[in-house]
């Protein structure tokens, strides 16, 4: 079967706290290394009262020391916000304490606001420009080749932790492609450049000393339930927390309801409809034969999954269900 990732943000629901979702965080990733998932990745994101994984490379060492085999990695860190220096020592020190299952995935967009990331680093549009050359600062911090230099990252150097490219437009496709890495789309909440960016990447991708051919990761959102009427109530969760980001209402992720008629207009409906494209919503016979023709128009090497629902243990049971979907398609 296709390797299946989850990207996670530790969502802080209505009446719980931000220590309930890390904690949830840390419960679900301790059942997806038990099911088997490949990957469990944290994203950075600041300012936001219903994401609490602000503090991205703590969370991740959290969840490393909860789990054996899954391995634990950003989607991403926002290398504008931080010293190329700092990113390859904290990375290279959870490589260190946990050798083998580190990624460090990186991504140039402020995950926040712009009044918040000016308030992060007044130079970040300066650094945006740097990126491709900071991308290359961290490659050379994590190997044992900089062991001449000057500056050199301990714990970190010759840790050689695997970095990925993130994007959501076709820039971050050129980027990866010409420095051989490998590439992960946010097609979860910005679908609508995933396919011109998948070309652009695989028909100029550069082999490296990292990755001799492309590897391709979108991903997607995906709400599962025993029935197609169960998943669509649960996902209205999430076209309420999409509705947020499209109105700037950053408040904790409400419960479900039985009909978002009332609590958006035609306009953000339209909005939220078209960030997520590329979701999969319903029971395993619904969900299988879209997402089957999802990975063959893809292509894709390996699947990542979001899954936004209220009830933590409905969350748990949808990856569930997704893993055994996936698992008992023939090869």
């Amino acid at each position: 079967m296709i390797p299946l990732s989850i990207l996670d943000l530790a969502v802080v629901t209505e009446g719980s706290t931000a220590k309930e979702a890390i904690q949830n965080s840390r419960t679900l990733a301790q059942q997806a290394d038990t099911m088997g998932y490949n990957r469990f990745w944290m994203a950075e994101h600041h300012n936001m009262e219903n994401i609490a994984s602000s503090a991205t490379s703590l969370l991740l060492g959290h969840i490393a020391d909860a789990t054996k085999n899954i391995r634990v990695g950003s989607g991403g860190i926002m290398l504008p916000n931080h010293s190329p220096l700092i990113i390859a020592e904290q990375f290279g020190t959870l490589a260190t304490i946990y050798p083998g299952r580190v990624d460090l995935g990186l991504g140039r967009a402020p995950g926040t606001d712009p009044l918040t990331a000016n308030a992060i680093r007044p130079d970040r549009m300066q650094q945006v420009q740097e990126f491709p050359e900071s991308v290359q600062q961290i490659q050379k911090y994590l190997s044992k080749d900089n062991s001449s230099s000057k500056v050199r990252a301990f714990p970190g150097e010759g840790t050689e932790v695997p970095i990925w490219i993130l994007g959501s437009s076709t820039d971050s496709a050129f980027l990866a492609a010409e420095l051989g890495l490998p590439y992960v789309f946010a097609s979860h909440f910005a679908p609508h450049q995933l396919m011109p960016a998948l070309k652009i990447y695989r028909e100029r991708f550069k082999p490296s000393a990292q990755l001799d051919q492309p590897y391709f990761m979108p991903c997607v959102n995906v709400i599962m339930a025993d029935t197609d009427e169960e998943a669509q109530f649960l996902s209205t969760s999430m076209l309420q927390m999409f509705l947020g980001v499209v109105t700037g209402d950053r408040s904790p992720m409400k419960a479900p309801v039985d009909s978002m008629d009332g609590i958006w207009n035609d306009h953000t409906k339209y909005a939220v409809t078209q960030m997520l494209a590329c979701s999969f919503i319903g029971s395993a016979e619904t969900v299988h034969d879209q997402m089957q023709h999802f990975i063959q128009e893809t292509e894709a090497n390996e699947l990542m999954v979001s899954t936004y629902i209220f009830d933590h243990s409905q969350r748990i049971k949808s990856y569930q269900l997704l893993y055994d979907m996936m698992a008992a398609v023939p090869s």
